[in-house]
């Protein structure tokens, strides 16, 4: 009996001459991958386990999840995969470079026969020029790393073939929102798919790389198309040598197989949640949106750069909507600024960011916040995958389109003017909690608590309240982050208790203009705050907050140690070690600092 596809590769990458499904073989791996995403936890599985790389000139390390360095994790982890690779002599394709699967397909380091194994779940993407790709966690990685290979069950394989022509209108993002909607999330759970059909060599590389970026969304471990000329030639010519690509033996066995009419397809939107959840474009209501993103590994090539520019040229995006265009590499970004789309997408009002997987990353261009309706080229739309709101799922010219009229639509269909957002009214209960009076704790004009000192001066907000916390808005979450990026207090919220009173030195809150730096006391229940000096800002926004803070140029003298019980009198300036029986003179409130603070707060 014959072999398919994925078969034949796994076959000769494990000595063998032949395998079956369910077989378990130990396969070489031809490029072994590691993103920013995860690439710090494999250094560590290798270097837990005393492991050395088996072949340098195999191992990558690819940073698309967080191409601008703008997280600090992710900072964090990217700087720990540099330094390791420079001890170790592994290549490094750096935030500047781009999307990681198409990295290796631009490098020729995937290509058809061959196999590669990335932290990326869409590795699988490989498929498109007939190479066996898959997503591993960093334990796999790390192992492959140090011996070469990884373990693998053979899979079933699915011959899936598309009869027909495919209509003009029909992208492929079209195609595999099509054969989603069909097949589900699971029923291709575990098969590897081959793909045949009438018009399959029509296909482009970039075509071919959508629908193969959309297996895991199908539960299919590969979608694998037998290479075509075009990406014979193309991958020859990234490799620089000759080519024998893998076809399936004519009686090879598949575990099922599938005809459809691709001439019934149409151009789809995919509901929030669900990428399979698709349906037609066209009979969808006119849903009113904020946002659409164009890019990922699924649609972020230049020709799908080319199908959004041929939309936006002459229009602009509608008012109060953000287009967001990320390509999926360098490469792709520098053929749009070749050949003038940059400037259609910056005419039209689109922001452009530098190459990588934006928004299917966590804090990438692309996410979305609570409310927000996006219409996106991505692979997923399940809950909080982009961010906060809710994601449909379309092709580039359905969201490019989409942002021009305000609503989801298709560019045949782009109104002459778009929709506008309406000014809604604020909910009845809501204006009535506004003007109701706030009821304000009466508050004495002098605190008792136990000491907090801190003998250190030009404690800027970053150790007070790091900006990798900035998005936290609720006071009652800050508390647990303060001083946890100041060196030797990193357990200070752990410790502290409520009713505490923290004395510290000179220019205490120096840096930027961050409210949490004084909410985060508040939250933990500090009752006030004595400092030798204060950054001017940091002064203005603790008075508006009335959170009582007090300068005192001796603090030196009261000869403070943790836990001693202390007096601080507001209104007289005078603050006592009652422990050890040690008063000296501080700052006096002034009189609009007194009248914000017993208003409880500027407002």
């Amino acid at each position: 009996m014959g072999m398919t596809i994925v078969e034949k590769i796994l076959a000769a990458h494990s000595g063998k001459k032949s395998v079956s499904p369910g077989e378990i073989i130990d396969v070489e791996i031809d490029a072994r991958v590691a993103r920013d995403f995860g690439g710090a936890n494999v250094v560590q599985n290798l270097v837990d386990n005393g492991l050395e790389i088996a072949d340098p000139s195999k191992t990558f390390f690819t940073f698309d999840c967080n191409p601008t360095g703008s997280d600090q994790k992710y900072a964090v982890n990217q700087q720990i995969c540099r330094l390791f690779s420079r001890t170790h002599g592994i290549k490094v394709y750096d935030i500047d470079r781009g999307i990681g699967t198409h990295i290796l397909i631009e490098e020729g380091l995937a290509y058809p026969g061959s196999t590669a194994v990335s932290t990326d779940s869409h590795a699988n993407i490989l498929g498109a020029v007939g190479s066996f790709g898959q997503g591993m966690g960093d334990k796999d990685i790390a192992a492959a790393w140090a011996k070469g290979k990884i373990w693998f069950k053979v899979p079933e394989s699915v011959k899936l073939l598309l009869s027909g022509s495919f209509n003009e209108q029909l992208s492929a993002k079209d195609i595999v929102l099509n054969l989603l909607s069909q097949f589900g999330a699971n029923s291709m759970l575990g098969y590897s798919m081959e793909i045949y059909g009438d018009d399959i060599d029509s296909l482009s590389l970039d075509d071919r790389i959508t629908i193969s970026s959309m297996a895991t969304e199908m539960g299919a471990i590969i979608i694998i198309f037998p290479p075509n000329r075009e990406v014979q030639v193309y991958c020859e010519a990234r490799t620089g040598r000759k080519i024998n690509p893998i076809f399936a033996d004519d009686n090879a066995l598949y575990s099922k197989s599938f005809e459809i009419d691709v001439t019934t397809f149409k151009p789809m939107v995919s509901r929030p949640g669900k990428p399979h959840d698709a349906i037609e474009a066209a009979s969808m209501a006119q849903i009113k949106i904020d946002s659409a993103f164009i890019g990922s590994c699924t649609n972020g090539r230049i020709e799908d750069m080319r199908a959004a520019a041929k939309v936006l040229k002459g229009r602009k995006v509608a008012p109060g909507v953000v287009l967001k265009i990320v390509p999926s590499t360098d490469l792709v970004w520098r053929r749009c600024l070749d050949e003038g789309l940059l400037e259609i997408f910056k005419d039209s009002g689109a922001m452009v960011s530098n190459a990588g997987c934006a928004g299917c990353a966590a804090g990438q261009v692309g996410q979305n916040g609570q409310g927000e309706i996006t219409v996106s080229t991505g692979n997923r739309n399940f809950h909080g995958k982009q961010g906060k709101g809710e994601v449909y799922l379309a092709s580039p010219a359905i969201a490019a389109a989409s942002a021009v009229a305000g609503y989801i639509t298709t560019p045949d269909r782009i109104p002459e003017k778009p929709m506008i957002f309406s000014r809604t009214p604020s909910p009845e209960k809501e204006n009535q909690k506004n003007k109701e009076l706030k009821t304000i704790k009466k508050k004495t004009n002098k605190v008792k608590g136990k000491a907090w000192y801190i003998p250190l001066e030009n404690i800027d907000t970053d150790m007070i309240f790091h900006n990798r916390y900035l998005t936290i808005t609720r006071m009652e979450e800050m508390g647990q982050y303060t001083f946890d990026n100041l060196p030797g207090y990193e357990d200070f919220s752990k410790k502290a208790k409520p009713g505490d009173i923290v004395f510290t030195g000179k220019n205490f809150g120096s840096g930027s203009s961050r409210q949490q730096a004084v909410d985060c006391f508040a939250s933990l229940g500090i009752q006030s705050l004595v400092a030798e000096s204060f950054g001017s800002i940091y002064e203005r926004n603790a008075i508006n907050a009335a959170f009582p803070i007090v300068v005192c140029e001796n603090i030196s003298k009261l000869n403070l140690d943790n836990g001693d019980e202390v007096e601080v009198d507001f209104l007289q300036g005078q603050i006592k070690n009652i422990t050890k029986n040690i008063s000296v003179a501080s700052q006096k409130f002034s009189d609009v600092q007194m009248e914000i603070y017993h208003n409880d707060g500027l407002f």
